[in-house]
């Protein structure tokens, strides 16, 4: 009797370790590696970016998308731009399209883009999406509903270009993030934004020095961040100052707060270089 007791006993602890152990298993989350890929760049005022801001200075903001990798993805924040339009009117300096800038970096090509995480709609963080054929598009349900109708029409102002609404609705591959806190990946987390447009978002990522926070354009520049400055182009002051202040917070430190246009970037992690750093 006492034998099989023991061996009942026995088996319930195996049963309880194995659970245990696949659970631990399952909570654990990839670690990503992050890169910044600078693909042009563009003279800017920075009271166009920084609220407050009353001077002339003006800097060569970087155009920039951002490279995640780990899990088995190859995702991007952002993509960038690549129409003819939109380089008539802005003429940057350097311009790579993006996915031969990417390729040229890491050796990633488009198709090998699993996932691209849309911060907001503007132009130069949307354009380039249809760049990466096989990639799921992930934005925000209630900026893409706001600014896109369903034949690909622009419904408000201020947010896509009338190309960039158009081809949005003609892919099968996106998919709305519905609110705040969504884990869009493990590991991978979109949070909402400082209402650069109506319902911009921002991404935060586990990596091996922890979370690194990819602001895009919910904080322009290092300058928002470091003085507590709204940015410039917001519709809402205070809600983009406190969408900053949660970032700060997610971090494992402030120096992993990553900001959309600062060419900082790439002076804080200057390796490897050449316009790449790596953040993580």
């Amino acid at each position: 009797m006492r034998t099989r007791i023991f061996a009942i006993a026995l088996a319930v602890l195996v049963a309880i370790s194995a659970s245990t152990g696949a659970s631990a298993g399952q909570q654990k989350l990839p670690l990503y590696e992050v890169y910044a890929v600078k693909f042009a760049s563009a003279p800017y005022g920075v009271k166009n970016l920084v609220a407050g801001v009353t001077d002339d200075r003006s800097i060569d903001i970087a155009f920039t998308v951002w490279v995640v990798r780990g899990g088995g993805k190859t995702i991007l924040v952002d993509a960038g731009f690549y129409r003819d339009k939109f380089i008539q009117q802005w003429k940057p300096r350097d311009y790579v399209k993006p996915s031969d800038a990417v390729q040229a970096a890491l050796g990633i090509k488009p198709e090998q883009v699993t996932d691209i995480i849309v911060s907001h709609s503007h132009w130069d963080h949307m354009d380039g999406v249809d760049l990466f054929p096989k990639a799921n598009i992930h934005i925000q349900k209630a900026e893409y509903e706001y600014y896109i109708g369903p034949a690909g029409e622009v419904l408000h102002r201020g947010g896509a270009d009338a190309l960039d609404a158009k081809m949005m609705a003609g892919l099968k591959t996106v998919k709305l993030v519905n609110g705040d806190a969504q884990e869009i990946l493990p590991g991978i987390t979109a949070y909402i934004g400082g209402k650069h447009t109506y319902e911009s978002q921002f991404v935060a990522v586990n990596t091996r020095k922890g979370i690194v926070v990819l602001a895009s354009d919910n904080a322009y520049l290092y300058e928002n961040l470091e003085k507590h400055l709204a940015i410039a182009q917001t519709v809402d002051a205070a809600s983009n100052l406190e969408a900053q202040t949660r970032m700060l917070k997610l971090a494992a430190s402030p120096s992993l707060v990553v900001p959309g246009h600062d060419p900082e970037v790439f002076v804080r992690f200057p390796k490897p270089g050449k316009g790449v750093a790596r953040i993580d």
